[in-house]
């Protein structure tokens, strides 16, 4: 197991409290605000991914330096990783697979199979997760007089949220431990 991946096993379990939180509010009906920790859940799990992901392509580019660690050339790529990952936001597969790729030459999504989808659906599953987090984030409950609209994130879905980026991240790491 990776640091990263040891890193993300603490980081992920905020999400994994605000779920149970949720849960010991739940009543028949829950109360109105119980549905922000659903939203903050989503939240947590995602930008634990986000941390494993960037954790982990410096800790692997890392090992591969290694042996030309203060040199012109291998300075040069630790500082290009740092500088990118200020600007890496929002990690999809599209954004995730190019990091990847370009400082390790390895396409970690193409492993990304189970949950009962394959590596492509799951990819796609990815990129409606951090589209569901940026709703989250930027557009909070508008409250409205009537019947209240759906939540933006149902307790179930978290849920499989949180079992699906444990997934990616169990995925992911095994195909650098294997590939390198």
């Amino acid at each position: 197991m990776s640091k990263a991946e040891q890193a993300f096993q603490y980081s992920i379990k905020d999400a994994e409290e605000l779920l149970e939180h949720f849960d010991a509010l739940n009543a028949n009906p829950p109360p109105a605000n119980a549905e922000v920790l659903k939203r903050a859940g989503l939240v947590m799990a995602l930008t634990a991914w986000e941390t494993y992901v960037e954790d982990r392509v410096t800790e692997a580019l890392a090992i591969q330096l290694k042996l030309i660690k203060g040199s012109r050339c291998g300075d040069f790529m630790a500082e290009k990783l740092e500088n990118e990952l200020k600007r890496f936001h929002n990690p999809d597969s599209a954004k995730t697979k190019q990091l990847f790729l370009d400082y390790l030459g390895v396409d970690i999504t193409a492993t990304w199979a189970g949950m009962s989808n394959d590596a492509a659906g799951n990819r796609k599953a990815l990129d409606a997760l951090i589209s569901k987090r940026g709703q989250a984030v930027h557009r909070s409950k508008v409250q409205s007089t009537g019947v209240p609209p759906a939540h933006l994130v149902k307790r179930d879905d978290l849920e499989k949220a949180i079992r699906f980026i444990k997934l990616l991240v169990d995925k992911t790491d095994r195909c650098l431990d294997e590939c390198l």
